[in-house]
């Protein structure tokens, strides 16, 4: 964080929430507030050979550590990158013959570094490790006994001749980790691919309709504004996806944070008569069938995860269509179940090359987000996306152009013109544009010509659906 960036936060008692950030100078939407590095990071357990150890990119052929075996970088000047983070790390894990768990080389690498530089206020830092919330006194019984097991495996891990610290101060920052730690995605932002924590972006506290969002790019984080703000506005970000009705909201952010949401939009309901709609007019139907249609689409759901585990996809196009067989007569064109069925439907469809039925899945699924999430929220801006391709490989040039634009202009303010996927996005805008414009001087020729170039490249394939959501801001132990 630059001293720009300091003088224009600062750190104040939230009433209510403890510590908060609050803007010192105005903010416009797309403004990158901050952007931080990471204090300490690594790689999820079951990536580690796939994803850079330095700056979290996925890569095809990484180079290994020749000391521990463990760590992989993308070349030279990543691995040289690496080695004040990672020395005491590779020696440890030589010596205790295999690497331990994330969670325990993250806590590793705090210490590595406290040991190395003291944990109290370091260069661009508003908040020190040891002032970080730990919420190890509100852990259950399970949660304790997890921790605990964390400890036991932390300190057979840590070598003797590195600074010893108390058993407290070791739970402290497994605490910090459990209720701080924040997910770093892949250079396209969609997959997770690792934990870090970054002090200064705790400190902003949740709203489930939220001033600002966080973005992974370029080996830091960024706290980019979402709408204007003024001086002495709290700087807010939401914990969760806000596609929940928002009591489903306040249990997860309790159950896993810790707080009872009291924002605008809990307090007052917003939007859930949207998410729970029905169909309306001489047909509405009863309680008691909505009731029924609603476990039917939790059932389903349940079916659709085992089918994607097992990499089934017809199974789960199968699934989808009678689902939304029984949806359609009852539940309203907002409502949650059904919005994240033509979700799953309309993604499935595309990886298996059903590109026309995908897309008019894709478009009732936008429908529905536009009218429910913020204009500006990353997740609808990557939904439009994947409905603008969708359209675009289906043939349906018009729509896919004027979707493809309508996620460009919500990405450069959620992830910011220098980000990967905004560049994909720019490129695929250009070129549908181009093809646009062919297509209104001569259908005939433009479908001629894309028949012609399908002959000959293979269509891109849609990435194979991954049956996790799409990164969650902060890491949890489910």
């Amino acid at each position: 964080m630059t001293k720009g960036e300091m003088e224009s936060v600062e750190v104040f008692t939230s009433e209510g929430k403890g510590r908060g950030l609050k803007a010192r100078k105005e903010f416009l939407p797309g403004d990158v507030i901050f952007a931080e590095p990471a204090y300490a990071a690594v790689v999820f357990d079951s990536l580690t050979h796939v994803v850079c150890h330095t700056c979290f990119k996925r890569q095809e052929r990484l180079h290994r550590c020749g000391q521990c075996k463990f760590a992989y970088y993308c070349d030279r000047t990543c691995q040289r990158a690496a080695w004040l983070n990672h020395k005491n790390e590779c020696s440890a894990i030589k010596k205790h013959g295999k690497a331990p768990t994330e969670n325990i080389r993250l806590a590793a690498r705090i210490m590595w570094k406290i040991e190395r530089e003291g944990s109290g206020l370091g260069e661009g830092c508003l908040v020190s490790i040891d002032d970080l919330q730990n919420h190890v006194d509100s852990l259950g019984e399970e949660e304790k006994k997890e921790l605990r097991a964390d400890v036991e495996s932390f300190l057979e891990f840590w070598p003797p001749q590195s600074q010893q610290f108390g058993m407290q101060y070791i739970s402290h920052i497994f605490g910090v980790i459990n209720c701080n730690g924040f997910t770093l995605s892949d250079q396209r932002g969609l997959q997770a691919v690792g934990v870090g924590i970054f002090p200064n972006l705790c400190q902003a506290n949740h709203d489930c309709w939220p001033n600002c969002t966080v973005i992974f790019n370029n080996g830091k984080i960024e706290l980019r504004a979402l709408s204007k703000i003024s001086p002495g506005d709290e700087l807010t970000v939401s914990y969760v996806d806000f596609l929940n009705v928002s009591e489903e909201r306040q249990k997860q952010l309790k159950k896993q944070y810790y707080f009872d949401c009291t924002c605008e939009h809990c307090k007052k309901h917003i939007k859930d008569d949207l998410m729970l709609a029905v169909k309306e007019g001489e047909s509405k139907p009863s309680a008691e069938t909505v009731k029924e249609v609603i476990q039917f689409s939790k059932d389903t759901l349940e079916k659709i995860n085992k089918a994607r585990m097992e990499g089934l996809y017809h199974e789960v196009v199968k699934l989808c269509r009678e689902c939304l067989k029984k949806q359609e007569p009852v539940l309203g064109d907002t409502n949650i179940y059904l919005l994240r069925i033509l979700s799953i439907a309309s993604e499935v469809l595309s990886y298996l090359q059903m590109f026309e039925e995908a897309a008019d899945y894709a478009k009732r699924m936008v429908d529905g987000y536009l009218k429910i999430y913020h204009p500006n929220n990353a997740q609808l801006g990557m939904a439009v996306m994947r409905a603008g391709v969708t359209h675009w490989h289906a043939g349906l040039i018009e729509a896919g152009h004027g979707l493809i634009c309508k996620a460009y202009a919500i990405l450069l303010i959620t992830h910011g013109p220098s980000h990967p996927i905004t560049k994909d996005l720019e490129v695929m805008r250009v070129q549908t544009e181009m093809e646009l414009r062919m297509f209104q001087q001569n259908e005939y020729m433009y479908y001629k010509m894309r028949e012609a170039a399908l002959k000959n490249q293979k269509i891109q394939v849609m990435p194979e659906p991954s049956n996790e959501a799409s990164p969650s801001l902060f890491h949890k132990k489910e």
